[in-house]
């Protein structure tokens, strides 16, 4: 039975052209040893030179489990391109819809581990297949670049994305990409976008914005800036100590 599991998985990995390098075996040795805890059933009652088996690989496996074994081989696997994308091709290929739940888990354990090249591979490889493109997940992958010391990458996917859209933009996505311009000195660029985001009438919802704002200005030298915003969104300050207070 495990032989004639086996030749079918094989048999699916030429047909969906999409399992590739490494990733792909370590995939399918993971399949089969649960395959060998839950027999494949076959009926050879059915007319014809073999008997029809029944490979419900899915139904087989639990979602905990399928999860567990992407995590498994995606920090197993070699870190290329094609390994990542071939580990992930071949796991989705079971799924009758795309399993954005299940990938979102996933990320989460990588980010657990601080894997966040593995992040940047996982969500670059959903966008590709045109999934995931919301505006939380475009913040998780830039938090990621960061993470994984590519602040120049994570600008340029904030422009091409997010940048040109400051009146709806989440003040919680445009405080991750402030935080990425204070943490790696791109000060410039960091009161640039204040500045777009103030055009646009945006008042900010925390005082940590505007403490780093505060802190850019200042260390660019301009010191009436830097007096401007903090008196201008001194309420934020107020009603921070108040909270305090009243704790």
């Amino acid at each position: 039975m495990l032989r004639a599991a086996a030749l079918y998985l094989f048999g699916q990995h030429a047909q969906l052209c999409v399992l590739r390098s490494q990733a792909p075996r370590i995939w399918f040795s993971m399949m089969l040893h649960t395959e060998a805890r839950n027999p494949v059933t076959c009926d050879d009652s059915v007319k014809g030179d073999r008997p029809e088996c029944s490979f419900p690989i899915g139904q087989k496996i639990s979602r905990r489990e399928k999860i567990g074994f992407l995590i498994k081989a995606l920090l197993d696997v070699e870190d290329s391109k094609d390994a990542v994308y071939g580990t992930l091709d071949a796991w989705v290929a079971w799924e009758q819809n795309f399993p954005i739940a299940p990938l979102k888990n996933v990320l989460l354990s990588l980010e657990r581990e601080q894997q966040w090249h593995r992040v940047v591979q996982v969500i670059k490889w959903m966008l590709s297949k045109g999934q995931g493109n919301t505006i939380g997940t475009y913040q998780q992958l830039i938090r990621a670049l960061d993470m994984d010391h590519r602040a120049e990458e994570a600008h340029n996917f904030w422009m091409k994305k997010i940048g040109n859209d400051f009146h709806s933009v989440p003040w919680q996505t445009c405080h991750v990409m402030i935080s990425v311009y204070y943490r790696n000195n791109m000060l410039d660029r960091l009161v640039k976008l204040f500045r777009g985001l103030e055009a646009f009438g945006r008042k900010p919802t925390e005082k940590k914005i505007v403490q780093k704002v505060a802190d850019a200005y200042e260390q660019l030298g301009l010191v009436d800036e830097k007096e401007r915003v903090m008196e201008k969104y001194a309420d934020l300050f107020r009603q921070s100590r108040t909270e305090c207070d009243e704790k």
